[in-house]
């Protein structure tokens, strides 16, 4: 994959996730608030997929529909062809927030994963250095979370969902709250981690950039009620770096990207 672009409408990839015409609808103080309305969306294997969109729109409520976390008021998500109803191994999450266990070091925290798919013991812990050299954090796997700065929690998140070996890495601002070099830094990290492990990728993100960085395609959802707007092929060959912002095409990428969410927020508030 690296060093090309694929040509996303000819892909003959199978589809990985299948989302039809979700709605969710939630009871609010003001009556019934209708989150999304009607999204369809089928995601390749092994498809980098970003998500953009004003605040509000249904981004992490969609995201959290596909992980089982949420149901849909109506419409269906399946993964591999079967329906989702709740939480799956074949499907793991990484949040803004780390979510790792302070009261254990950072190894044991990869471990979880693995002792989750009933990996124990020496192999456990064998399998965990190796995600933690992946994400350049193995001279740190004593040490606890709070021994961490934010860059190096977020890489400790990222490698236990990669020990737990998820078919589908749905990622929800992961970077979001961290320095522009970390973010820098990170984004290339999972770049060369998912050419390496082949995962199906769902990552929302409010950075326009990061998502032309990242995506194969790049999804724009619309003000809430959230819909998709626009589906953008980004065909700038992997793989890419900070000079690739550089380029003409990244701009115009950019231009017409922002451009579009930049209309939503207006729409947001009117």
């Amino acid at each position: 994959m690296a060093g090309e672009a694929r040509d996303l409408k000819t892909d003959n990839r199978p589809v990985k996730v299948q989302i039809e015409n979700v709605v969710k609808k939630f009871d609010g103080r003001n009556g019934e608030m209708i989150a999304l309305n009607g999204v369809s969306l089928d995601i390749r294997e092994n498809e980098f997929i970003t998500v953009v969109g004003p605040s509000g729109c249904g981004k992490s409520t969609l995201l959290n529909i596909i992980a089982g976390l949420l149901p849909a008021t109506s419409g269906r998500v399946l993964c591999n062809g079967h329906e989702v109803t709740g939480v799956g191994t074949e499907r793991g999450v990484v949040f803004q927030q780390y979510a790792l266990f302070p009261w254990l070091t950072v190894q044991k925290n990869v471990e979880f994963a693995l002792n989750m798919r009933g990996i124990k013991g020496k192999q456990a812990q064998e399998e965990a250095m190796q995600y933690l050299e992946m994400v350049d954090l193995a001279k740190f796997a004593n040490h606890y979370p709070k021994e961490l700065s934010g860059g190096m929690k977020q890489r400790v998140a990222i490698a236990r969902a990669y020990a737990a070996d998820p078919e589908v890495l749905l990622m929800d601002e992961p970077f979001g709250a961290l320095d522009a070099q970390t973010r820098t830094q990170l984004q290339t990290e999972l770049l060369e981690t998912w050419e390496k492990k082949q995962k199906t990728c769902f990552f929302i993100t409010h950075d326009v950039d990061e998502a032309i960085v990242l995506g194969q395609r790049c999804i724009i959802m619309s003000a809430r009620p959230g819909r998709i707007k626009d589906i953008v092929d980004i065909d700038i060959p992997y793989p890419r770096d900070q000079e690739t912002k550089m380029s003409p095409r990244f701009m115009e990428l950019k231009n017409h990207i922002w451009g579009e969410v930049y209309k939503e927020y207006l729409a947001v508030r009117k």
